[in-house]
């Protein structure tokens, strides 16, 4: 469904209901969180010393719980700037955030940073039940350019597949106001302006598919987004409805511009996680 979000007090308060099966598989009330710090998710045998630096995660997760959920999020910034960091809106909720770096353009080329993303998508899924979450629970979550890297790896199978990972073992994809098309960083890598628009095996939009995990797109208000944002993910929502996905939904954040839709939509998120796990009991 395509929903456009008018009165934010009707969302901002959405979380874990008592009821609800996420809430009750966890220990009530969660209190008790830990934070794992610079894990370098490729190992530490690369002789790269750049991706040594900026291939590292944070792990900020609900300890004395069992099989909890983890949103695994790249931060924004264009591909050419940025530093991980847990959401505040994502803390105490009772789910994992794995917060992930990676390398940037121009210092590296497309797709480096796609890569680094599958690479710590794939950290998660050989080490997050070490701490007690679930290999079935992971989602993929990121604001703007991490956007488009979760919505990538979640989309296009081929780069989980060098970890022998199925990409539909994700549990859902929650990309915010992320390129659907081939990002405006790997364009400019190419010398192709902002404005023109390209889809190739590099734009989420070149892999939708029927059998994708389940999609939440969250952009801000169509008039204030950067560029045709929102345009891009109504289309990605308008094309897995005609590929025969039966799970994407679109959410407009209306009187929100690109760069303060992610406080408002995190609520969204816990929301959709939640449904998504009572769903599957």
């Amino acid at each position: 469904m395509n929903i456009r979000i008018f009165v934010l007090m009707a969302v901002v308060g959405f979380g874990l209901q008592p009821g609800s099966a996420m809430a009750q598989e966890a220990a009530k009330p969660v209190e008790a969180y830990e934070l794992k710090s610079n894990i370098a998710y490729y190992g530490n045998s690369k002789p790269d010393a750049y991706l040594n630096e900026r291939c590292r995660l944070d792990v900020y997760y609900p300890t004395g719980v069992k099989n909890f959920p983890t949103v695994v999020w790249f931060h924004g910034g264009g591909l050419t700037n940025g530093e991980k960091s847990v959401p505040a809106g994502l803390k105490k909720k009772g789910i994992a955030v794995v917060a992930v770096n990676y390398r940037f353009s121009p210092r590296v080329k497309a797709p480096a940073y796609i890569e680094d993303a599958a690479a710590a998508v794939a950290w998660t899924f050989q080490n997050i039940e070490v701490l007690g979450g679930s290999r079935d629970r992971i989602f993929l979550s990121g604001a703007s350019a991490g956007g488009y890297l979760a919505a990538m790896v979640g989309l296009d199978k081929s780069w989980l597949k060098t970890y022998e990972i199925d990409a539909n073992q994700i549990a859902g994809l929650i990309p915010y106001s992320g390129h659907m098309i081939t990002h405006h960083t790997v364009r400019a890598e190419r010398g192709i302006p902002d404005t023109r628009a390209i889809v190739d095996k590099l734009a989420p939009l070149f892999h939708v598919r029927k059998d994708a995990p389940p999609m939440l797109l969250i952009t801000g208000d169509r008039e204030l987004e950067m560029l045709g944002r929102h345009e891009e993910n109504a289309y990605m929502w308008r094309m897995m409805k005609v590929a025969g996905h039966k799970e994407t939904q679109l959410m407009e954040l209306d009187g929100y511009n690109h760069g303060q839709m992610s406080e408002p939509a995190h609520p969204l998120l816990i929301r959709f996680i939640e449904k998504r796990l009572g769903q599957s009991r």
